[in-house]
């Protein structure tokens, strides 16, 4: 690999960790890995869900991807009772038949923060 193979999208807060990660493969394609939470941390559960899959979708969007590339989430979550809000929201954005392989787990997270969202997305060949 060379740096030219990956490129990476600095968080805004933290430069030493990126909010977006892009390999490309030497014969096409390649995968997108991206991580949001809310810009806007007053939301309840199904809020803070949706605007963090409008931040990936921005990011999906400047690769050219849409949602339906995405064949990975992982979803963290500070209560895992509000796993059937997510389930609405999630449902609301992904496409019925389009939906990746997903994880949902709990964990302590950052004041205000309800919900993290990290995707894998292929990128065309």
């Amino acid at each position: 690999m060379t740096a030219s193979d990956i490129s990476r999208i600095p968080n805004k807060t933290l430069p030493s960790k990126s909010a977006v990660a892009i390999h490309r493969l030497p014969g096409g394609g390649g995968f997108l890995w991206a991580v949001a939470t809310s810009p806007d941390k007053s939301l309840d559960i199904a809020g803070q869900t949706l605007a963090a899959l409008n931040v990936l979708e921005g990011y999906l969007k400047d690769a050219g991807l849409d949602r339906t590339r995405i064949v990975k989430a992982e979803i963290v979550v500070t209560d895992h009772d509000n796993k059937p809000a997510f389930d609405r929201a999630w449902a609301s954005w992904m496409p019925d038949g389009q939906g990746p392989v997903r994880s949902f787990v709990q964990s302590v997270m950052p004041e205000g923060d309800l919900i993290e969202v990290i995707i894998t997305a292929a990128l065309h060949a």
